[in-house]
């Protein structure tokens, strides 16, 4: 340890979004390569000596306990902990969560030396991951409020990378097996004896922890959600959503130094007949065990809904990923023109 194909692919996975501000110190970390990654790791992350480095990614962040910021870091897994590098104006964004932090002021504000805070979620505490729709996040639970935290890597092959390193990682672990169920086979352990459907699509590591995927329920809902905001002029039937992608809305912040442009989180669906930009919230469903009250929002509130008949044309840039597409669509007032003229014009 480590071996030539870690060193490497430690490297290659050390690329930074450049669509996303992260902080100087963080900009430090996404300069080091191979060795000197396994070092800094060593040096100032990992808690105990014979912890080993086994996957690097990054990805935007959010909180149980503050599920309006979302903030970049750098995502360390070892084989005792996964470790979020955060940028340390993480730490000013919300203030009521200071006690969260338990963050020291420092006198190092004007000086060359940036600081990062790091969150610790160890391996041990681990209880269950919940792999959100088509792969594009996942959030990772331990057994309090403080220990929730949901990696949005907007990218289903980032999700699918670290969840296979993070079961691999879990099969180290020296756990007490649970105990065997008394004469049940996978069909009574799973399925719904009435309907005979998938209740949920649930798998239990050797190491006890839950690895929950979505149910095709979840799109069901979707789908519903979707027609009651259309006034239920379609049918249910009908409604076919094509594509779920998280992506950003940008907004052009105008009067800015350089004119610059603020990302907002959307998730985007495209359905057979519209295109719908939801806000969601992807850090408080399912609600965890521990949860009295459910969240003070819905899963999805609808954002922006424009039919794909009024989509007059898409305009590509030609940068490479992330891609920005600007979606032009014509301004109507009356969406149901025709119908108002024929009332107008031929008669009651």
């Amino acid at each position: 340890y480590p071996s030539e194909f870690l060193m490497q692919k430690i490297t290659e996975d050390n690329q930074m979004p450049v669509h996303l501000h992260v902080s100087v110190s963080l900009q430090y970390v996404a300069g080091l390569k191979g060795n000197a990654l396994v070092e800094f790791f060593h040096g100032n992350i990992a808690e105990v000596e014979n912890e080993e480095l086994r996957h690097l990614m990054w990805s935007s962040v959010l909180f149980y306990k503050t599920p309006s910021v979302e903030v970049m870091a750098c995502v360390l897994l070892s084989t005792k902990a996964v470790y979020f590098l955060l940028d340390d104006s993480f730490i000013h964004a919300d203030e009521c969560q200071s006690d969260f932090w338990n963050k020291e002021d420092s006198d190092c504000e004007n000086s060359s030396f940036h600081l990062s805070c790091c969150f610790v979620l160890k391996l041990n505490d681990l209880q269950s991951v919940n792999v959100g729709l088509f792969d594009q996040y996942f959030r990772i639970t331990g057994h309090s409020a403080d220990h929730i935290v949901t990696c949005l890597t907007r990218d289903s092959y980032n999700t699918h990378t670290f969840i296979q390193q993070l079961m691999a990682v879990l099969s180290l672990l020296a756990r007490t097996p649970s105990p065997e169920p008394a004469d049940k086979d996978f069909y009574s352990e799973f399925g719904s004896k009435n309907t005979g459907k998938m209740e949920n699509y649930e798998l239990i590591h050797s190491s006890r922890v839950k690895f929950i995927y979505p149910n095709e329920e979840e799109i069901g809902d979707l789908a519903f959600l979707m027609a009651e905001k259309m006034d239920g002029l379609t049918n249910l039937q009908s409604l076919n959503i094509l594509l779920y992608v998280l992506a950003f809305q940008v907004n052009h912040v105008e009067g800015s130094a350089q004119n610059a442009s603020s990302l907002q989180p959307k998730t985007l669906i495209l359905t057979s007949s519209d295109l719908f930009l939801f806000d969601e919230d992807y850090i408080s469903y399912p609600l965890p065990e521990f949860a009295k009250e459910p969240p003070k929002r819905d899963k999805y509130q609808l954002a922006d809904g424009r039919r794909i008949r009024d989509l007059d044309r898409v305009l590509m840039g030609y940068q490479t990923y992330p891609q920005a597409l600007t979606f032009v669509f014509d301004d109507v007032q009356n969406q149901d023109l025709m119908q108002n003229l024929t009332l107008d014009h031929f008669g009651e």
